[in-house]
């Protein structure tokens, strides 16, 4: 056993340290000379993974015959996403009743012409390890699968069925309406009024055109919509020319042979005719208000209910994310930050951004103010979210009409570098995941034709510089304010002294004078 043992030593040193300095390690050596920089000998050379140029991060394009534009970007990985993205959305509904992207939404991935049932989709996806999902938003239509590389040919024959040859049966449109009823009521019962805040920012900003048009079926419209208007809906807005099927963790050329053979002369089921009702209008930046008198005092009871708050949000018109400003404006957004009162973190949860070093690290009876940008291709809006208990609405409607003010002013050096390497960081982390890679080829493709990659994109945010915000500002302060409240709103100010005070240089409401209290 013991000779065993030193053999087993003996060829381990071996192993470690090569024949030759074994050899001298043998010989009486206590500390074989071995040099970690050069080669062991006896070891075979070692091969390292490289990359070959831009091509092997590239995101690829080509377009078929029929318009179709064709994008992928290759990920190592046994799993891929493909989806079929459509320039179609709730800003397209100009000349139909609103709520038609909202039920497309709802319907997607329902039966169609070679699927009898939703379950008969998702068996077949089962099948190569898939999982689907509809999106809509005001501008894009987003179809999208996540399955198993070997099921490509599978996933885009599924695709493209789901997207041209929906069968839209009266029972589906029965079950969607119920569905957009129940999320409909849910919306005003969240205790989470942002997506209903967002809804209400947009349609002051952008009164009754595009982007202001409402993304969630009006309550009015649910008996309207039925299969002869969305088949009208569709043929006008699903060609060809206005999709593209972007793929991530794929080869380009196997996703070109797929988009040939079930895309290229695939004939919808609503036929094909001439296009006749697009709506090619720009967003018109209008500016307004809109309020909803709530009481807000039974949202959330229980062992811990939450108080009852007044939300405001406050906008101003910025840029399209096709200009140049574009990347400013973020940086902008990221400086300003902000958050929940009740948020845990530290730094990388932008406890040093203005919204909470000026706004909630100074005023203990603000709940939430944050920052958010949306951004399109012709338009654009910068606001502020803010709740507060109704008896301080004026006060805080105040501390933010001061923020966006100061936006004005010279930001830190520090303060800008900390924006610019937190945005940068947040960009590359979501690159990280390939649904969201997915998406950002499939947006940008569809919005400019090709994509700008993730380098570019830092080395614009890199150029960002302390003037570029104090212009982009200027020009912002100059647009008409858009505002949404909601809740108990006795205290809040006009809509005339809002803008006054974004008129001013220190940001202040004009002073009100009561005889009575």
């Amino acid at each position: 056993m013991a000779t065993h043992m030193s053999r087993y030593r003996s060829w381990s040193r071996v192993q470690r340290f090569g024949i030759a300095a074994y050899r001298k390690y043998s010989s009486g050596s206590r500390y074989p000379n071995i040099s970690l920089s050069a080669p062991l000998p006896g070891i075979p050379k070692p091969v390292f993974a490289s990359v070959h140029g831009q091509e092997k991060y590239e995101t690829k394009i080509t377009t078929l015959e029929n318009g179709l534009k064709v994008a992928s970007q290759n990920k190592f990985g046994q799993f891929c996403t493909v989806g079929i993205l459509v320039n179609s959305g709730s800003r397209h509904e100009a000349k139909y009743p609103s709520g038609i992207a909202h039920f497309i939404e709802k319907l997607a991935f329902s039966s169609t012409a070679q699927y009898g049932s939703k379950d008969e989709i998702l068996l077949t996806l089962e099948k190569h390890g898939g999982i689907c999902d509809c999106q809509t938003s005001r501008d894009t239509t987003m179809y999208a699968v996540s399955a198993e590389v070997k099921g490509l040919d599978t996933v885009v024959s599924l695709l493209s069925d789901a997207v041209l040859q929906p069968r839209l049966l009266d029972d589906e449109i029965e079950m969607t309406r119920m569905a957009v009823r129940f999320e409909l009521e849910d919306l005003n019962m969240r205790p989470d009024p942002e997506p209903l805040l967002t809804e209400m920012i947009h349609a002051a900003a952008y009164r009754g055109n595009t982007v202001g048009l409402p993304r969630f079926c009006p309550v009015d419209n649910v008996d309207k919509i039925d299969k002869k208007v969305l088949h009208s809906y569709l043929r006008n807005y699903y060609c060809p020319e206005r999709m593209v099927l972007a793929g991530v963790g794929i080869e380009h050329e196997q996703l070109v042979e797929c988009a040939r053979k079930y895309l290229l002369d695939a004939k919808p089921v609503w036929g094909t005719g001439a296009v006749a009702n697009v709506d090619l209008s720009v967003a018109q930046y209008t500016g307004g208000i809109i309020k909803i008198e709530k009481d807000m005092s039974d949202v959330s009871l229980g062992p811990t209910p939450i108080p009852e708050l007044t939300h405001i949000m406050i906008g101003l018109e910025s840029c399209s994310f096709l200009e140049e400003d574009f990347i400013p404006f973020a940086v902008l957004n990221m400086m300003m930050g902000g958050g929940g009162s009740f948020s845990a973190g530290g730094p990388g949860k932008g406890m040093f951004t203005r919204l909470y070093l000026n706004v909630l690290n100074r005023h203990h009876w603000m709940y939430n103010a944050t920052s958010y940008h949306h951004s399109y291709e012709d338009s654009g809006l910068l606001c502020i979210h803010a709740s507060a208990d109704p008896r301080q609405v004026r006060e805080m409607v105040e501390i933010i009409t001061r923020e966006f003010i100061q936006m004005a002013s010279s930001a830190g050096e520090m303060e800008l570098e900390r924006a610019k390497t937190q945005l940068k960081s947040m960009l590359m982390m979501n690159l990280e995941s390939r649904p969201v890679i997915f998406e950002d080829v499939g947006r940008q493709v569809l919005s400019t034709g090709k994509r700008k990659l993730p380098h570019e994109l830092c080395d614009l945010i890199s150029n960002v510089t302390a003037s570029d915000i104090k212009r982009v500002t200027t020009k912002m302060l100059r647009s008409k304010p858009a505002v949404a409240a909601l809740g108990d709103l006795t205290e809040l100010p006009s809509y005339e002294h809002i803008q006054a005070a974004l008129s001013s240089k220190d940001g202040r409401l004009p002073r009100m004078y009561r005889l009575f209290r």
